[in-house]
């Protein structure tokens, strides 16, 4: 979900990028847009992107700034945690020392930071402030970050996911494989019931596709053990389906 704020929590009247605003008696143009999401979660040792994207009518230069602020849950104490003028100068005091990153790109219109091994402390609101001179009236979009641990739910989902990951492909081969010598057995018994005898080059032959069979059996049952990884039991899957 994205927020558009606005000076003086005024709304935009016209187009996303050039917009009017009525602010204390005074028409406003604003030719410079920000995007933030109202709302992003993270978890606790996992590192979280704070998305900012902005639109301008200007080019892009050496002019450009973007300020990240940070204000903890419940107070109007505000504290800079990320400058960006030509260069990155993320803070180097607080609890966000060394754990801002940047990962946007103004090129693209994009003005977003990260932060490692966010903990519950973290949770509070981030604004994010761009200016582009002449382009400098702009909203101000406010995001909320919640920081939680990671319940048992959410980390027996990813161990599931894992396991089908890894069990379907093993399953499929090992069906394949029955099915395959399945249809080799009542080959045989229907030529054994029509008295059939083989040749010597067709028992030579035999021979060498039952030690074929014996590999491709070894192959299987230890991608069905899931002894193998994924990869391994799809290309085990593939040879089956080529035989």
């Amino acid at each position: 979900m994205q927020q558009r704020g606005a000076p003086g929590g005024r709304g935009c009247a016209l187009s996303p990028v050039l917009c009017v605003l009525f602010f204390q008696g005074v028409y406003i143009v604003l030719s410079l847009e920000i995007n933030a999401d109202a709302h992003v979660r993270g978890y606790v040792g996992e590192k979280v992107k704070l998305r900012c994207t902005f639109k301008s009518t200007s080019d892009v230069t050496d002019k450009l700034t973007i300020d990240w602020t940070y204000r903890p849950p419940g107070s109007s104490r505000t504290e800079s945690i990320f400058h960006y003028q030509s260069f990155q100068y993320p803070t180097t005091a607080g609890t966000f020392r060394d754990r801002i990153f940047w990962v946007g790109n103004v090129y693209k219109g994009d003005a977003s930071i990260s932060i490692s091994s966010p903990t519950l402390k973290d949770n509070g609101t981030f604004s994010c402030a761009v200016k582009n001179p002449p382009d400098v009236h702009h909203n101000i979009p406010l995001t909320e970050l919640t920081v939680t641990e990671r319940g048992l739910a959410t980390m027996l989902s990813s161990v599931a996911f894992l396991s089908v990951l890894v069990f379907i492909p093993s399953a499929v081969v090992v069906v394949l494989l029955l099915v395959r010598m399945g249809r080799q057995a009542a080959g045989l018994n229907k030529k054994s019931k029509a008295g059939y005898k083989k040749s010597s080059i067709e028992v030579s032959d035999d021979t060498d596709q039952e030690e074929n069979d014996t590999c491709m059996t070894r192959l299987c049952v230890r991608c069905a053990e899931c002894m193998v990884s994924p990869r391994q039991s799809l290309c085990c899957l593939s040879v089956s389906l080529s035989r």
